[in-house]
């Protein structure tokens, strides 16, 4: 399963069940990685939604506690292992997780990918994602050149899990662009995280 956020310097994802700041090319990014695949959200998340609706052209799975919640279009789940449940029906490569905080905390161990808008300013914000950066079971794989949106300079990071049992002290690593595809880098370098668990 893969994750999708976007985080501050921090690793903060929002104040007040809002986004911290919308980056046209990360909104782009959302949707064409999201469109026709499995989302995964909380209810809040759904809520801060326009109109509180479920997003088009995906199948919309709510994880929430309350047993009485229904939403027109979208599939409930009341807990972690009814949730998991539900998403053996699906292509495990076909589902996203998108928030909110305690979904991607309940969710984290069950992915294997995640896709960080890494955006290079410290915001308020009350809800953070986990650092993956501090986490030894995470590993950068691919990451874009560092972009602009005005003032703000962000960075499209791809993390990929990393299972002991089949890792190597060299992981190949690929610096991609996005939007209009700009040069691919492709280097291998050893992971000072693997050489840790080695």
């Amino acid at each position: 399963m893969n994750i999708i956020v976007a985080v501050d310097k921090n690793w903060g994802i929002g104040k007040d069940n809002r986004l911290l700041v919308s980056i046209p090319a990360d909104m782009k990014f959302f949707r064409t990685t999201t469109t026709g695949k499995v989302v995964v959200m909380g209810r809040k998340t759904l809520e801060s939604f326009p109109g509180g609706q479920p997003l088009k052209n995906r199948t919309n799975i709510v994880l929430t506690r309350d047993v009485n919640y229904k939403v027109k279009d979208a599939v409930i789940g009341h807990s972690v292992e009814e949730l998991l449940e539900e998403l053996k029906k699906y292509d495990s490569e076909e589902v996203y997780v998108i928030g909110g905080d305690s979904v991607y905390s309940a969710m984290l161990d069950h992915c294997d990918t995640a896709y960080v808008t890494k955006i290079d300013f410290a915001y308020e914000a009350d809800t953070w994602f986990p650092n993956l950066d501090e986490r030894e079971d995470w590993s950068p794989a691919e990451a874009s050149e560092e972009q602009t949106y005005f003032d703000l300079e962000y960075q499209f990071v791809k993390y990929k899990k990393i299972v002991c049992d089949i890792c190597s002290p060299e992981r190949d690593m690929q610096t991609v662009g996005t939007d209009q595809s700009e040069q691919i880098i492709r280097y291998k370098a050893a992971s000072d995280i693997v050489q840790q668990q080695t």
